[in-house]
Order: structure tokens, then sequence, then C-alpha cells
């Protein structure tokens, strides 16, 4: 596998990243019969009647873009005579062996193709459940030995090509416009492409044969003549694919760190650092005089570890920048979220893998790969996620930036070191021995042993909760004067913590009873923070690192979210304390699957909890007029508020929204324009989550599984058009008005800090879900359904919102090349 994976990184990245994952799932190496323990050749059981319906969407899906390819291929070829003609020539535009070095086995690879089309062609259009085409593929297969040659002179080719045109300008215009044909059902009948653009397709077709094979494989029942013979071609692809990169070094794996300290170490942690531009992870040593900053040194094996320091400074000579040294630092740049989400949703698949493996009592090896994989997800996830700045400086001008996950942390550290800036502290300066002697303590004197990752984690460690936790925040007391009080609730996720909820503003006093519920998404979480803060209207007052303006936090608590406890029916209430200041919160913790049971209204009509078609035919509308009215508010004066549809909104509010529209009251609309916008999104997600059935329904949920599993970009647009087409009428209409609005929302990403993927991050869950009956068969715990379901939910949903506009009209007169209805 690991062989496989260089191969496919040499390929420069040649796959989606969730296309090379779903790779991982198959193992390299000689495969063996049926049940002895080779990973990629374990027989899955297919019924045969929707797998061989899968197998043909499948293969009219990889046809329509082999028909692409050779079309490419040709046009590449077009201009090989001509060139050639002109080579023997008094004024040749290239010489033939500049000519032969561009077009290497261009002609082969196209005549191998083209003959595997014209034979699977017929086969696909004259569709018969017992056709057999793995002789076609195993052919294909054994004609792999053609692309390692171009593959070796690819890089030849490229370089030619280039030196071709900047000398020749004859061969420059030739290169930058070749005529490709559009497929035989296109409305387009030429695109242009360049000759570098072309010759990069071999090169990511190569992959294509074995991403295919996968999937055939997946719906090919193990009785079927085809069974056998697909396997061996998929042996030989992979084995191809692994010798491809023989020469080629290793990635370099995530570096760790740890951490230790003498005199006395009041606190130490890892800290994300960016140092010349990057993000470094380091151990932060916090000692009664001085805070150094260190990492771990590489030691040759066998020997004791050490800390390499990186820097330090007495806290003597530790200042904090003021709002206006802040100003003139360099800013900051968030991680785009579409990337952590895509770390995340690998990681979640990983653990899934992991847990399948163990199971199944899978060997050792398979699951330490497993777990070193998860490590260097988990390891990028915590070096990318933070994004709250926390500047230092020396006194004698040097300045350091620390990113960290939330407010608490940065709080934390500032505060702590304040308390020990308080005693009569002297400037030094540490030898290069007192230095090494202190910095070889870290080591021993650390109390954060390990990166703050799953991995890290013994087997026996709780996972944490997943599903939803209602909070209550009821009051505080405690305060020596009337201030503009809030609180914000933050849960850990992925191992690092993410705010999820704020209550208003109580204006000018020192009892606030803000008496506001809240319903927090936890992933494995194991704690809840409470922070309060003073709100801050002065807007000279602003952070110029996010342009937010600096709250003061009050105090702030945190509890450990034991599910003995918090795992009753009923509200447990309790009281955090915070330098002086109690508040007074409920909670009560619903798990995933209790809190997405569907109960069908007993009143039909009301609109929550009633079939979309019911509600639709009595408002004879397309789409639902709850759907409309939150979505226009929203669109109105929510789309550039942060975190809409992520930040819970207040429950009774939500409670009231509900029960207006059930019961069409005419105050609609007044009552929508004074409601809080996360009230109005959490009124949406609550509808589409209390539907009957899911909008994506329950009939169709196994098929959308499958279908965003597929690996062959082709065959998974053919599925998932189909399966839109497959949706009744409102549900489908409905579904495409909610994706265009949520599009909207993410064009406002700048500002709400909501992209495409923390949106289906939010709604895939709720709009996609297995049937009761489905959820008991195959998941054995609320773990299992965050890690399996909940990201195939996601990227099913996330598959839609890349998607260019899809028109309700265009879907239903329109199929893909090929595509048979089924």
């Amino acid at each position: 596998m690991e062989e496989e994976e260089e191969a496919i990184g040499f390929l420069d990245k040649v796959l989606e990243d969730e296309d090379v994952f779903l790779l991982e799932e198959c193992e390299l190496g000689t495969p063996t019969s049926p049940g002895s323990g080779s990973p990629f050749l374990v027989a899955v059981k297919v019924e045969a009647g929707k797998g061989l319906e899968m197998r043909k969407l499948v293969l009219s899906g990889f046809l329509a873009s082999e028909e692409i390819y050779i079309n490419q291929l040709e046009a590449l070829l077009l201009p090989m005579k001509p060139l050639k003609a002109t080579a023997t020539t008094s004024q040749p535009v290239l010489t033939i062996q500049q000519i032969e070095t561009i077009f290497y086995k261009i002609q082969d690879i196209y005549e191998i193709h083209k003959e595997f089309y014209d034979n699977l062609c017929p086969k696909v259009q004259q569709w018969d459940s017992q056709v057999t085409m793995g002789h076609l593929f195993q052919k294909l297969a054994s004609q792999l030995g053609v692309y390692k040659a171009f593959v070796d002179n690819y890089k030849v080719a490229l370089e030619t090509a280039e030196k071709c045109s900047q000398s020749n300008n004859q061969f420059q215009k030739i290169s930058e416009e070749l005529k490709v044909k559009g497929p035989k059902d296109s409305k387009d009948s030429h695109t242009s492409v360049t000759m570098e653009a072309l010759l990069y397709k071999p090169i990511d077709r190569v992959t294509r044969s074995t991403l295919v094979l996968h999937d055939l494989l997946k719906h090919t029942p193990v009785d079927h003549p085809d069974y056998p013979l697909l396997q061996d071609a998929l042996r030989i692809s992979q084995n191809f694919l692994s010798s491809i990169n023989e020469d080629i070094d290793p990635r370099r794996t995530a570096v760790t760190t740890p951490k230790g300290e003498t005199r006395q170490l009041v606190k130490d942690g890892f800290l994300v650092e960016v140092s010349e531009g990057s993000r470094k992870l380091r151990h932060v040593f916090l000692f009664t005089d001085v805070l150094l900053c260190a990492k771990l040194k590489k030691t040759s094996a066998g020997k004791h570890q050490q800390y390499d320091c990186k820097w330090y400074i007495p806290l003597a000579d530790l200042v904090f920048p003021s709002p206006e040294e802040s100003e003139a630092s360099p800013q900051v740049h968030p991680f785009p979220d579409h990337e952590l989400e895509d770390m995340k949703m690998k990681i979640s698949a990983l653990k899934s893998e992991i847990q399948k493996e163990k199971a199944n009592k899978g060997q050792s090896r398979a699951i330490e790969r497993l777990k070193k994989k998860m490590f260097e997800n988990e390891f990028l996830l915590l070096l990318n996620s933070p994004t709250i700045p926390f500047r230092i400086h020396n006194r004698n001008g040097k300045s350091y930036l620390f990113l960290l996950s939330s407010d608490y942390e940065r709080s934390e550290w500032r505060e702590a070191i304040q308390k020990l800036q308080k005693k009569d502290l002297q400037a030094f300066v540490l030898s290069s021995v007192e230095l090494q002697v202190l910095t070889g303590s870290c080591f021993k004197l650390r109390t954060v042993h390990n990166i703050p990752v799953t991995s890290n984690k013994d087997d026996d460690e709780s996972p944490g909760l997943y599903g939803f936790l209602h909070v209550i925040v009821h009051s505080a007391k405690g305060f020596k004067q009337s201030a503009n009080l809030y609180c914000t609730l933050e849960v850990d996720s992925f191992g690092y913590f993410v705010s999820k909820a704020k209550t208003r503003v109580f204006r000018d006093t020192t009892e606030p009873k803000w008496d506001e519920e809240f319903e927090i998404e936890l992933e494995g979480s194991q704690s809840l923070r409470i922070l309060c803060y003073e709100k801050c209207y002065d807007k000279t007052k602003v952070n110029k690192d996010n342009n937010e303006i600096v709250d003061k936090i009050m105090g702030k608590g945190q509890i450990q979210l034991d599910p003995q406890t918090v795992e009753t029916k009923h509200w447990h209430t309790d009281v955090i304390e915070m330098n002086g200041i109690k508040v007074e919160f409920s909670m009560k913790f619903t798990s995933r699957d209790m809190s997405l049971k569907r109960t069908p209204s007993k009143k039909q009509t009301g609109v929550f909890g009633v079939k979309i078609s019911v509600v639709t035919k009595r408002e004879r509308s397309k789409v639902p007029y709850i759907v409309r009215q939150c979505v226009e508010e929203v669109e109105k004066r929510g789309i550039e508020e942060v975190g809409i549809y992520r930040i819970s909104g207040v429950a009774t509010d939500i409670q009231a929204l509900k029960a207006v529209f059930d019961a069409n009251n005419k105050d609609i609309l007044l009552m929508l324009s004074d409601m809080d916008i996360n009230a109005i999104a959490g009124t949406l997600k609550l509808y589409f989550r209390e539907l009957p059935e899911p909008l994506l329904t329950d009939r169709l949920y196994p098929a959308f599984m499958e279908g965003i599993a597929l690996s062959d970009p082709a065959a998974k647009e053919n599925c998932m058009m189909h399966l839109l087409r497959s949706l009744p009428d409102p549900n489908l209409i409905t579904f495409l008005f909610l994706l265009e609005h949520l599009k909207r929302v993410a064009e406002k990403e700048p500002v709400n800090k909501m992209s495409l993927h923390n949106l289906a991050t939010v709604f895939g869950p709720t709009l996609l879900r297995p049937s009761e009956v489905e959820s008991k068969a195959h998941l054995t715990s609320a773990a299992d359904i965050w890690s399996h379901d909940v990201m195939a939910q996601v990227q099913v949903l996330l598959y839609y919102l890349q998607h260019p506009p899809i028109s309700f009209a265009e879907l239903k007169r329109n199929t893909l090349y090929f595509s048979t209805d089924v």
C-alpha cells in the first residue's frame, strides 16, 4: 500500500484525496483466494440485483470517460503526422527525434484504448445482467507496460515540448490550442486544450483502471464469471502501480515533539508557532522565571531523546503587545476550512477502518499502518486548525506568534505568565551550559507527554460522546460592578476546542439571567467549557489579527462530560465557579441515533413531522413555505453572520417559531423579522430533521452510500445524477432550492466563516440518514455512527454542493452518456 501511495504521490496527486483514500481499502501484493486474509480480495457479499444495477452504472460512467480520453489522445496525435512530414523537408518545424520524444508511446496507448472501447461499448449498450467483460479489463491491465515507458519518458517529453515552443513560433501556436472532440451527445463540438495538459492525461488515466476495477469488484457477485477475471486485472494493475515508483524517495513523515524541565515547571503544553511564515508544533515550557520554546531533537536510534531549545525569554523581559503593536504585526491567514474538514473525514474513516480490523482480528501490521496514517492526519489537523493569535514580545525587540484553538487557552497562558510576573523577577542571560542543562531537564519534567491526538490514546480510554448536548445557561452571580455580559460554550472536537454557542448580551447588570437553551453537536467530545465575557463596544479596541473587537474574559471554567452523569433523560443542573463568579447551567445528552429518530406528526395540518409531498400539495407550492421563508430571512440579514447554521439558536425561540409555522399563524412574517437569525437557521434545520423520512429518502439511502463510494469520477457522476432523478419531485425541487441557498451562503465564507464543507457537515446528516432498521443492522456504537455513516452523508451533500448548478428541468431531460434507467 505504501508503495502505491508513493506512486500516486509521484503522479502529482493525480487523484482527488477522497479517491486515493478509497483506494486504500485495497492492499498491494499478490492476491490469494477469497477468505485467505488478503484485504482487497475479501469477497464482498453483493445482493445480485442491486450489485448488477450498480455494475451497469459504473460501466456506463467509465465508458463515457473512456470516450473523452480517446478523443484527447486523438487530438494529441493529430499534429504528429504533419510534423513528421515536415521533418524531412528543408524547413522542419521539429526534428524526427524531437517528435518521437514528445509523442512517445501515444499511438500505442491510443490503439490499446480504442480496441478496449470498441469491444466494451456494445456490451454496455445492449445490457444483459450476465454479460461478461472481465477478459477486456484483464487484457487492458496486461498492456499497462506501455504506460511504464510513457511515465519514464514523461518529464523529458514535457521539457522537449517546452524548449521547442520557445524556439519555434509555429510549434508554439500548435501546442497552445489543440482541438478535442466533444462526446457524441455533447453540445460542444470541440474544446481547445494545450499540449502540456494533454500529455498529462495518460498519467492521470493510469490510476483510473485500478479505481474502476475496485468499484466493479465491489458490485460483482462472487459467483459471476467476471469475478476472478476482474480480480486478476486488479492484481496486475496494482502491482504495476507499485512498480512505477521504486526509485522515488518515500514521503517524509510528520515529526513529533515531547516536553519537561528544572527550576520549577509551572505549565507546559503543545502550541503552534508561526515561524518564518510556516506553522511549527512547539513544546512550550513556563518555568518560574523563564518561558522556553523547544522542539524534540532528532537523535540516532536507541539514544535518549532530548529537546532542542528554539528560543527563551526571561519573564522579566516578557511583555504582551498593545493593540497598536498588534496592528503593525503581520496578518495571520487561517487554513482553509474545507481542507480541515477533509482531514476530519479522513480521520473518521481511518478510525472506522481500525475498528473493523480489530473486530475481524486483523493483522497487527495492518492496524499499525492505519494508526500511523491516522496520526499523520491528526497531526496535520492539530497544526493547521488553531486561528487565535497569542503574541509575546521580548523587551529587547524580538516578537513571537503562537496560534491557539480557543480564547480559553490564550487566557490560561496569559494569566499564568502574569501571575509569575507579579514576583520580583530579574533579567538574565543563560550560558550555553545552563541552557543545555535547562533544556535537558524538559524531558523529565514535562507534564504533557503526548501530542493531543486520539491515536496516542489507549484503546480502553473513553472515545468521548457522539450526539447532541442540550445546555441551558441560566444565570451568573459574583460580579463586582455592572457590565454588559454574555457567555460562550466550547466543546472539544478532534483534539481541539470549538466555540459552539453564544448567549445574548445582558446589559448593565451584576446578575445576568439568560435562561437560554442550546443544542450542541458533539463529535467524540469529553469536555464542556463556559467562558463569561464583558462586551466591549469601543470601536478603537479592535484586534488587528482578526478585525474583531476584543471583549474581556471575566471568567472561565471547564467540566468533564462524564457519560454516566450526562446520559440520562433528565436535566442535570450544575454550577461552574470561575474567578469568584458562579455560572449556573443545566444539561442533558441525546445520543445521535435517538436525536435523529423521526416521529411523524399526529396532526397532518401542521408542517413539522409531515410528509413534504403532503405539505407542498396542501400549499400548492413546489417548495414548502417554511423553507422559502427561513431561507429568504437568512439571505436578507444572516448571510454574513459568523457561524450561520453552525452556531445554535436559542431553543425556546426555535420552539416558538415551530409553533407559529405549524399553526400557519398570520403573524409569521412579523415574528421572523424580529427573531434572532440563529433561531431562524435552527428552525430550518429542525424542519428537515423532523421530516417523517429524510429529504433524500430511506429508500435511496443505501444507493447514495454506494454512489459516493465509487472511485471513478465518471461512474460517480452517472450514479449521483441518476439518484437525484429517482427522488420524488417535491423532495428534488426542495433539495435543489436548498443547495443553491447553501452555495450563496458559502460565497460569503470570508465573512461568515462557513465554507461548503462546513455547511455539508451541518446539513449532511440531517438530509440523509439510514432508516432505523438499517441503522440497527449495521452499526454497533455511537462512534461508528459518526465515523462511518456521517462521514459518507457529509460527502454526499458536499458532492452536490461542489457540482456545477443542477437544474430540475435539465436533470429530468438529460442523462449522462450511456446512462440507462435502472
